[in-house]
């Protein structure tokens, strides 16, 4: 049985979306094409399968690149939060020891760069809220080809992860592939090359399995029926939806209630908000629910937590006017016991300050995103 499906088209300044009763799809679109633009032959999209890291809830979906010439194998989250292909090197060595490294000296289309630079996450690879700067990486750019399917950039650019925090250590993926509005070199060769530039992620949960990513379209035996639209604000290069309203069991707040821009962010896996919205929330499914220990975690007994209603509907609205309800079910209130006292369970939650859609939305729907400039066939 296939979730509900949300697409999301993006391409710029302005975003579309669509709804179908249980079945909805959303586009983000960031930039009209202009009428009298150039067009090229399309290649055909391409179907990269993703794994699910599961510990305890989704996390993060992750699939198959290769680097260099020859090509060396790795695994990377395609992260709608980020821009930039980030993966780990032989000069990580013990901090990357549970990843495959990238070795520059058996590659013979490698260039290095220089400098350094430390890359600090404002949510990590798993539910706990970041802490200060315990999700980071200390990279140095490079450039190769990089491939994914059948797909080749050539000089495209790296950043060879060099150290990385203790968090990183039990991640199953060896680096992260941006896929933001402003992602870069390598989907920039792809269209150059005349792949349509849009995007389908199917982040199924884990007891689904068949999670995808088709890069140059979208894979429609996944979804039925036609899109609407929803409108996209110019913002600073993130994927964002405004929003009207949330709603919980079918209440709302005042707080609630309200205009507001939510990233959406395939590489979060819980739902982020300001500590006002997710206490309003929180009040609505129960007033156990309380801070717990680490800066933006909330929980309540794990003995409680099943049998909690916790339905969150966001609103937005379509291009013709009509709301579309994007909703997370209560299946996912529970992400698991806390590690230092296991009878508490975490909400889905983070009062971290900065609206976010996660993976606890996203893989109830099917999202196909649409970035840069649509080419179509001649």
């Amino acid at each position: 049985m296939h979730p509900k499906f949300l697409s999301l088209i993006a391409l710029g300044s302005f975003v579309k979306a669509t709804v179908i009763h249980s079945d909805v799809k959303v586009v983000l679109q960031s930039k009209p094409t202009p009428s009298h633009a150039l067009r090229r032959r399309a290649l055909p999209p391409v179907n990269v399968p993703l794994a699910d890291y599961f510990n305890g809830t989704d996390l993060q979906w992750f699939g198959p690149i290769s680097i260099g010439t020859p090509p060396q194998q790795f695994t990377v989250v395609f992260d709608t939060g980020s821009f930039d292909l980030e993966i780990s090197s032989t000069q990580c060595g013990e901090a990357c020891s549970n990843q495959k490294q990238f070795d520059p000296s058996k590659s013979s289309t490698f260039v290095a760069g220089s400098g350094t630079q430390v890359l600090t996450f404002g949510t990590g690879g798993g539910v706990a809220p970041v802490e200060g700067d315990n999700w980071s990486l200390t990279v140095t750019p490079g450039s190769d080809t990089v491939r994914v399917g059948n797909l080749s950039a050539p000089n495209s650019d790296i950043l060879l992860i060099i150290d990385q925090t203790a968090p990183f250590d039990p991640s199953p993926y060896d680096g992260i592939l941006g896929l933001g509005p402003q992602a870069g070199s390598v989907f920039q060769s792809f269209e150059d090359q005349g792949l349509t530039a849009q995007f389908g992620l199917f982040l199924t949960p884990e007891k689904e399995g068949h999670a995808e990513l088709t890069l140059g379209g979208a894979d429609t035996t996944k979804f039925k029926d036609p899109l609407t639209f929803i409108i996209q604000p110019v913002n600073d290069g993130n994927w964002v939806l405004p929003s009207t309203s949330i709603s919980v069991n079918g209440k709302t707040t005042n707080v609630l209630h309200q205009n507001r821009s939510i990233i959406f962010d395939s590489g979060t896996s819980n739902l982020c908000f300001s500590q006002a919205t997710t206490e309003a929330i929180y009040a609505i499914i129960s007033p156990d629910i309380k801070p717990v220990g680490q800066f933006g975690a909330y929980g309540i007994s794990c003995d409680k937590i099943d049998q909690l209603p916790a339905t969150i509907d966001f609103e937005f609205i379509s291009e013709s006017g009509k709301p579309v309800i994007l909703t997370v079910p209560s299946s996912e209130l529970n992400v698991g016991p806390f590690e230092d006292n296991p009878t508490i369970c975490q909400t889905l939650i983070n009062g971290v300050g900065f609206d976010i859609i996660g993976g606890s939305l996203l893989k109830h729907y099917y999202s196909l995103w649409d970035d840069f400039e649509v080419f179509v066939t001649l």
